[in-house]
């Protein structure tokens, strides 16, 4: 399987970078084990989807699951169960013909569909109205989700601006593994940051990367928000 040009991330960097806990991005990209009582044989949950990197040894995950997990995130917020957003991903998959449907542009427009159908199949109908009312949904798929994703001609992302409303940084599975870098330089914020830890001169560090002051600016203020 051909790496480059997907991203790569560890699970500890994937949550950092969406704030979801090891644990849960385990759980819903590797699928988990459990006991109903004593003594009884583990079910064994199957993960939402397979990875872009199941089938290789690498422990991690790639920049569309990255982003797809931020949504997963924001139903499960709002109460909406695995099993509906398993249900709700199938059918977005075959609908959209996406491997990773919530991510897609068309989501957007016909994701409440897909869902209330999800939540009638489940039984999940306490929440119906979450997303049978356009202006509810929204609650759910709010415009942060969307913001700072750039998309292709094939409604998928492209690349990513974490920061709001600025593209001062930017994810691009293209450019070192799909790591944060500036915009403007291509180093990634990592390094100058750490750099700027060692030196301690913003303008030494712009000099050393051959990049702005800004740019040094907007790395050490993106990394220290990731530790925030």
């Amino acid at each position: 399987m051909k790496l480059t040009g997907i991203g790569l991330y560890t699970f500890p960097e994937a949550s950092r970078l969406t704030r979801i806990p090891i644990r849960d991005l385990r759980r819903w990209l590797d699928g988990y084990a459990y006991k109903e009582r004593q003594g009884q044989t583990p079910s064994t949950i199957p993960p939402l989807w397979n990875t872009e990197l199941s089938n290789t040894e690498l422990d991690g995950i790639s920049f569309h699951d990255l982003l797809e997990v931020r949504f997963v995130k924001a139903f499960r917020q709002h109460g909406v169960s695995l099993q509906t957003i398993r249900v709700a991903s199938e059918r977005a998959r075959e609908l959209f013909a996406s491997d990773y449907p919530f991510t897609s542009r068309k989501f957007r427009t016909d994701g409440r569909t897909i869902f209330a159908s999800a939540m009638e199949e489940t039984g999940e109908t306490e929440l119906l109205d979450l997303v049978k009312q356009q202006y509810a949904f929204r609650r759910v798929i709010e415009p942060s989700l969307y913001s700072g994703i750039e998309f292709g001609p094939d409604d998928a992302a492209t690349r990513w601006f974490p920061s709001p409303r600025s593209k001062a940084v930017v994810l691009d599975p293209r450019i070192a593994f799909g790591k944060p870098v500036v915009s403007d330089g291509a180093v990634r914020t990592s390094i100058l940051h750490e750099a700027y830890q060692t030196e301690g001169d913003k303008s030494l560090v712009a000099r050393l990367y051959e990049i702005p002051v800004a740019a040094v600016d907007a790395a050490i203020a993106f990394e220290q928000g990731l530790a925030s």
